[in-house]
């Protein structure tokens, strides 16, 4: 079987820095390459705890992994339980975290998922079965206004009201490719610029899966959940390693980032913050991390990725 190397593999490994019997949690586990990393380099005695809604990439992370049977502990569930997930293994504290947000390569490639523009299939888009409402739900049942609401603010797309008539008139709509035809004929392609499909399917896949308020419930569980970095002697706090694919998730993740790494202290005779504290984490780095030029060449969706970096104090 060809191993599938993530995005941004080598970077979130230098990132993490694991080491031997350090604790570890890929809450985004996907076919396991990032996990796979992780365990071994924090061979021989490392553990890690992955996380995935999606039954089929459990499956296959399931297979990629099982070389390091002994120390991996994976769960069906979504990273918005981290806390509890962490509390079933009785972990206290851990030493890294990775959320590789957005849809996998694996996803995008099967057309049976309905997330990619490019093959026929049907509107489903949901990362797990979990989920009750599909983009077909979404599609064929939300009035124009809402729909249009929907691409401009989730899809960021100038054409949203445009489409969102388009989707309208041409309803019912049951596969990808007929939402496609749909978009084509309000918003034409031009040349080599972006499909104008590519945002629609952006907005409808975030909204199905509640994407953004996903990150926002994580992100504060990931920071208590990190160790704490020790004030005498040697060795660093625990480290979380994010990344997104696009501006709205990335701006959540940079604020709460850079909003943990201040120190909230009111000035004498003045109560600016409820609740003075001094800074839970560094910013290991201050702007993104990009994927190399090389990277990008070998895989075109690595492109749009953006890695930031936090260290627990």
């Amino acid at each position: 079987m060809m191993q599938h190397r993530p995005v941004l593999y080598k970077e979130i490994i230098h990132a993490l820095q694991p080491r031997n019997g350090g604790r570890y949690v890929d809450g985004t586990l996907g076919a396991g390459g990032h996990a796979r990393g992780i365990l071994e380099a924090c061979a021989p005695d490392g553990q890690l705890l992955g996380l995935d809604v999606d039954p089929q990439a459990l499956a296959l992370a399931r297979e990629t992994l099982a070389p390091y049977e002994g120390r991996i502990h994976l769960a069906q569930a979504s990273h918005i339980t981290l806390s509890e997930q962490l509390a079933s293994l009785s972990w206290d504290a851990v030493d890294g975290i990775v959320l590789d947000l957005g849809a996998s390569s694996m996803q995008f490639d099967n057309p049976e998922r309905g997330f990619s523009f490019m093959q026929d299939g049907p509107l489903d888009m949901r990362f797990g079965p979990h989920l009750t409402m599909s983009a077909a739900d979404i599609i064929n049942t939300y009035d124009e206004r809402e729909l249009a609401d929907i691409i401009f603010k989730y899809g960021e797309d100038r054409d949203a009201r445009k489409i969102a008539r388009a989707i309208v008139q041409n309803r019912p709509l049951h596969t990808t490719g007929q939402l496609v035809a749909a978009i084509e004929k309000a918003s034409p392609r031009r040349g080599d610029r972006v499909h104008p499909a590519t945002q629609t399917f952006q907005a409808l896949r975030i909204v199905v899966n509640e994407e953004l308020a996903a990150v926002e419930i994580t992100l504060p569980q990931a920071v208590a959940a990190l160790k704490r970095s020790p004030e005498r002697g040697e060795g660093s706090g625990g480290r979380c390693a994010v990344i997104s694919f696009h501006s709205l998730e990335d701006r959540i993740v940079k604020e709460y980032f850079r909003e943990q790494s201040k120190n909230l202290i009111n000035p004498p005779y003045e109560k600016i913050y409820e609740v003075e504290r001094g800074a839970v984490v560094k910013l290991v780095n201050k702007k993104p991390i990009l994927p190399s030029d090389e990277e990008t060449k070998e895989n075109p969706r690595a492109r749009s990725a953006k890695l930031r970096v936090i260290e627990k104090l």
